[in-house]
C-alpha cells in the first residue's frame, strides 16, 4: 500500500494572500497538524510576512480575558485596523470543550477580524510549535495586530512572552492573581498589567499589590531597562478602559522602537521557534532510536545487571545522528 501524497498548500497560499478567509483557515489547520504540509506552509508564507504587531494576553482562568479581547478587537476594527486572534486551548486536541463557547461569542464581534481557536495538541510548552507558524500565516495574510490569548494554565502563560512583542497580564479582584502572578514568573514578562472587573470590590487592593511588586522589582534591580509596566483598570463587559489599554500597548510598542528593543523581541521570537523545531526533530529521532532492537537489548542488559545505564546511553547516543 502506497503512502498518501502529502497535500500541496501552494494554491491555498495564493488564495490566502489574495484575502480568502477560508484559505487562511485551511492553512492554519495544516500548521496546527504539523508535519510536511505545515513545513511547506511556513516556507511559502515566510517571504510574505510583514512583521505584524503581536500582542500576548494571559492571566488566570476566569479573569475575563475573552471578553477583554473581544472589546479590544471591536475597538481596533472600529479604528480601521484588521486584527486577528489566536485563542490557545490546551485542554483538547480539537477546538471544542467549554472554551469554545467564548470563542463563538468573540467571533461575533466583527467579520473584519479573524478568530481562531488553536489546540496546543500536547506540545511541550504549549505554544512551542503551532503558534509561530499560525502568526506567520495571519501576518502574511494581512492581519495586524495579531493577538494571542492563552487560557492561563501552566507554562503557556510564560511562553507567550517569547512570541509576543507586548505581553498583557490580566488580574481580577478577589482571586489572588497578584500573588499567583508573582509566583508564576508573570511579573517578569508583563509589559502591561490589566486589573479587569475593576467595578468589583477589591480592585484597588489588587492594583496596590501589583504596584508594590513593581516597586520591589525596582528596588532589587529587576526592572527592565527603566521601563515600568503600566496598570490599566478595565471592566470589559462595559467596554470601560479598553481605549486606555490599547493606548498602553501602543506606548509600549513606541518604547520598543525608540530603545531599539523591537529587534531584540523579534530575535527572541526566532530563537524560541528555532529551539522548538530542533527539540521536535531531536525528539522524533530519539523515539525512533528507542524503538530499535539495540535499544531493547540495552534495556535488557540494564535489567539483567550486565551493563550500566550510563554505558548503554552512551552507546545509543553514538547512533543518534543529528544533521
Amino acid at each position: 500500500m502506497t503512502s498518501p501524497t502529502p497535500p500541496d498548500p501552494s494554491a491555498l497560499v495564493e488564495e490566502a494572500l489574495a484575502g480568502n478567509r477560508r484559505a487562511v483557515g485551511r492553512l492554519l489547520t495544516f500548521v496546527e497538524q504539523g508535519g510536511v504540509a505545515a513545513d511547506a506552509v511556513t516556507r511559502l508564507m515566510f517571504p510574505h510576512a510583514k512583521q505584524a504587531e503581536v500582542i500576548g494576553i494571559t492571566g488566570a482562568p476566569g479573569a475575563g480575558k475573552s471578553t477583554l479581547v473581544a472589546g479590544v478587537v471591536r475597538a481596533l476594527t472600529e479604528a480601521g485596523r484588521r486584527p486577528a486572534v489566536i485563542a490557545v486551548d490546551p485542554s483538547s486536541p480539537l477546538t471544542g470543550g467549554a472554551i469554545l463557547g467564548d470563542r463563538v461569542r468573540m467571533a461575533a464581534v466583527d467579520t473584519t477580524a479573524f478568530i481562531r481557536s488553536v489546540s496546543t495538541r500536547g506540545h511541550a510548552g504549549g505554544l512551542a510549535l503551532s503558534i509561530p507558524g499560525a502568526v506567520r500565516v495571519l501576518d502574511a495574510s494581512g492581519y495586524d495586530p495579531i493577538i494571542i490569548e492563552t487560557v492561563g494554565v501552566g507554562q503557556v502563560e510564560v511562553d507567550v512572552a517569547s512570541i509576543a512583542d507586548t505581553t498583557v497580564v490580566v488580574a481580577t479582584p478577589g482571586m489572588g492573581d497578584a500573588v499567583q502572578a508573582n509566583k508564576a514568573g508573570l511579573m517578569e514578562v508583563a509589559d502591561v498589567f490589566v486589573v479587569n472587573k475593576a467595578d468589583r470590590p477589591g480592585a484597588a487592593d489588587t492594583r496596590r499589590d501589583i504596584e508594590l511588586m513593581l516597586d520591589l522589582s525596582h528596588v532589587t534591580g529587576a526592572e527592565r531597562d527603566g521601563y515600568r509596566p503600566p496598570i490599566i483598570s478595565t471592566t470589559a463587559t462595559e467596554q470601560t478602559g479598553i481605549a486606555e489599554l490599547i493606548d498602553a500597548i501602543a506606548e509600549h510598542r513606541r518604547w520598543l522602537r525608540t530603545n531599539g528593543q523591537i529587534l531584540n523581541r523579534r530575535v527572541e521570537r526566532a530563537r524560541f521557534e528555532l529551539a522548538s523545531r530542533i527539540d521536535q526533530r531531536i525528539d522524533q529521532r530519539l523515539r525512533s532510536l528507542l524503538a530499535t532492537p539495540s535499544a531493547e537489548a540495552a534495556a535488557t542488559d540494564i535489567a539483567n545487571g550486565t551493563q550500566s545505564p550510563v554505558a548503554a546511553a552512551a552507546d545509543l547516543l553514538e547512533q543518534l545522528r543529528l544533521h
